[in-house]
């Protein structure tokens, strides 16, 4: 499934993308969309970000479950 997104970003972050992507043989569209993949598997890598969600997800669950009441 695609969705479409607009991402607000820097004029010369764009135009790097767009210069850089066809040199890799692609698009500033899938730059885009594989750095984004590259940077969502690093944090996940990481125990610190991993603890930080398990800490906003209990604290959410503390709220829901204190909504439900």
């Amino acid at each position: 499934m695609t969705k479409r997104a607009t991402v607000r970003h820097l004029d010369d972050l764009i135009h790097k993308a767009e210069v850089v992507a066809p040199a890799n043989d692609t698009d500033a569209n899938h730059l885009i969309i594989d750095s984004i993949a590259i940077e969502t598997d690093r944090v996940h890598a990481s125990s610190d970000f991993m603890n930080r969600v398990k800490q906003i997800v209990e604290r959410d669950k503390e709220i829901l479950d204190e909504l439900a009441k």
